[in-house]
């Protein structure tokens, strides 16, 4: 399934709208039935999903009240495609836009300027880079130029299970790696590594569903003999000189987290003679935590 959206194309749109001031309150995630099929960090083949995604029938409902600023249906016509296929935009005020694709077409539908909270605005469907029924929900900032995690503005689903840490790698300047997670994953084997300088990759999952599915966590940490050595935040993905950003010890390409599907690529750690402990913590948006330590002999 592929679910990257070009940043430039939302932009675009977005940007040349006239911002009318509103009161932001809090906001309700857009539907109570539908269920979360990836968040807001998800790797997706390699590319950053930059909302949540659902999957479901039913109607999508506005998750704060309003302006209505684009309202687009598919049309075999338009010279434009969209990868969002039918979508909706909503202006909350304060550079905030909320946006819903991948709705089912419905031509007849009249929405009115004003929306109101929780207010009707479509139905999930299939349209734009689908392969399910359902929708995709996004929070756009336009003042920051940058995507927002939603789950920092609608109240998360309570949650108490902590990530599941599933994979650590190391990969050295040659492009040879090394599984860190080979062995019992309680008590993992003491590995023996060269001394170098290595890129850490980890795979990371928050929570599987009954459907089988899994979530992106909120950050990851790396940490070598006690020392932060990368830290990734998936609080916001940014454009800045043309390309998408996110927060990784200072701005960096998304590409560069995101290039090893499914791993994400958290830092790296200059390794010299002796032990060294490598610590990696992996936190959801509940601050649910878990943590893996590696002991390591450098040679």
């Amino acid at each position: 399934m592929k679910i990257y959206i070009k940043g430039w194309y939302v932009g675009a749109v977005l940007l040349s709208t006239f911002v009318l001031p509103l009161t932001l309150g809090g906001m309700d995630w857009p539907s109570e039935e539908a269920q979360m099929k990836s968040n807001f960090g998800a790797n997706d083949h390699g590319n950053p999903v930059m909302g949540t995604v659902w999957t479901g029938q039913g109607v999508v409902r506005s998750a704060e009240t309003g302006e209505l600023l684009f309202n687009r249906n598919v049309n075999n016509a338009d010279r434009l495609p969209s990868p969002l296929g039918a979508w909706i935009a909503l202006d909350h005020g304060d550079g905030l836009i909320s946006i819903y694709s991948r709705l089912e077409e419905n031509k007849r539908l009249s929405l009115p300027v004003t929306i109101e909270k929780g207010m009707v605005i479509g139905n999930m469907g299939g349209s734009g880079w689908s392969n399910q029924n359902g929708f995709y929900f996004l929070l756009f900032d336009r003042k920051e130029r940058s995507y927002v995690n939603p789950a920092m503005i609608v109240q998360p689903v309570p949650d108490t299970k902590p990530p599941v840490i599933q994979a650590v790698m190391l990969k050295n300047a040659a492009g040879a790696t090394i599984d860190l997670m080979q062995g019992d994953r309680n008590s993992p084997v003491v590995k023996t590594i060269s001394r170098g300088t290595y890129t850490v990759f980890v795979t990371v999952f928050d929570g599987v569903d009954a459907s089988g599915n899994t979530l992106a966590p909120f950050k990851l940490i790396c940490s070598l003999n006690g020392l932060e050595m990368g830290a990734v935040s998936f609080e916001t993905f940014f454009s800045r000189s043309g390309g998408l950003m996110v927060y990784r010890n200072g701005p960096v390409a998304v590409r560069t987290v995101y290039r090893e599907a499914p791993y994400f690529e958290i830092g790296s750690a200059s390794f010299t003679y002796g032990q060294a402990s490598l610590e990696i913590i992996a936190q959801d948006i509940n601050e649910n935590f878990q943590r893996a330590v590696f002991r390591l002999d450098v040679e």
